[in-house]
């Protein structure tokens, strides 16, 4: 019966994961300003990660958990990368 109910609800957090995505993607594609496309650029690498997470709960292999945290990693760098272009104009000083 729990694997049952784990196995629903991993499924049910895997489509709802997805539909974040999508979201995250259309105001990254149609934002009004450069902000809004680069929280919403972190808001898909996260869901992308824990959405990776999720398969490697599903599955039982290490291989997604070690990809979530490459993607966790570099989803960080580039967001700070990228919020101090837009604030000062250069990302190297």
């Amino acid at each position: 019966m729990m694997a049952t109910f784990l196995s629903w609800s991993i499924m049910i957090s895997q489509i709802l994961l997805a539909l974040a995505m999508a979201c995250a993607s259309y105001r990254v594609l149609w934002g009004p300003r450069a902000q809004d496309r680069v929280l919403a650029l972190d808001t898909l690498y996260v869901n992308a990660s824990i959405l990776l997470l999720t398969f490697g709960i599903r599955t039982g292999s290490n291989l997604y958990f070690d990809a979530a945290l490459i993607i966790a990693l570099l989803g960080f760098v580039s967001t700070a990368a990228l919020a101090k272009f837009l604030m000062r104009g250069e990302v190297i000083e």
